[in-house]
């Protein structure tokens, strides 16, 4: 019986990786790039999407929830990784923006972790922006919306009026935008290696010697 038992938890065991999906889930994802971070009914379909396909085409890893992530992944928990992965943080900020805990989540944690911020103000005025306390959200969250949304509205950011504006010319600035700050980020990361590379502990010490005369 024991036997019998062993046997078939060993064939389980060797199915599982003899079945490619299981090992294409387990090669880990590189981290992204740039997280868009913004409010679905607003934007998904508009700027938040557009923005995110002009980047792939620009070979770069953009992250947008509804096109990354896949069913089975833990919503708080990958959202959570790519921002805290991410090089920089593009903002799309819409009408009912601050309506959203995730929206609101996801900015604090942006700001949190340091990352630069590029705002999109998307038929919206910065001064419209504000935390809607609803008792339902504990203070210290409130918190700590406030304190991201007030840091955001002061960042130099895109304007946009959907009624008014060309979609394809906020398209094109953002994404230069984009690039341009990834540009920034990655010569100060490579700066910051080199310097690494270059600290009093790496280098050899030069011993003097004694001749005696």
């Amino acid at each position: 019986m024991q036997r019998s038992v062993a046997k078939n938890i060993l064939q389980r065991h060797v199915l599982s990786y003899q079945n490619p999906t299981r090992l294409i889930n387990k090669i880990p994802q590189p981290p992204c790039d740039v997280f868009i971070n913004h409010r679905g009914v607003d934007t998904k379909k508009t700027i938040a999407s557009l923005l995110y396909d002009h980047l792939v085409r620009l070979r770069r890893r953009p992250f947008l929830d509804n096109k990354t992530m896949k069913p089975g992944d833990k919503l708080f928990e990958k959202i959570d990784t790519a921002i805290k992965g991410c090089k920089i943080g593009v903002a799309v900020f819409s009408p009912t923006y601050c309506q959203s805990y995730f929206c609101l989540h996801e900015l604090a944690l942006i700001m949190e972790t340091k990352k630069k911020v590029i705002p999109i103000f998307c038929d919206v005025k910065p001064s419209q922006l504000r935390v809607v306390n609803d008792g339902r959200v504990p203070p210290e969250q409130i918190e700590r919306f406030n304190m991201a949304l007030e840091e955001a509205k002061f960042t130099v950011g895109l304007a946009f009026d959907s009624t008014k504006g060309n979609w394809s010319e906020v398209l094109t600035d953002a994404a230069e935008i984009v690039m341009e700050s990834l540009a920034e980020v990655e010569n100060e990361e490579r700066m910051m290696h080199m310097r690494m590379l270059k600290s009093p502990s790496d280098v050899p010490k030069i011993c003097s010697t004694n001749t005696g005369n």
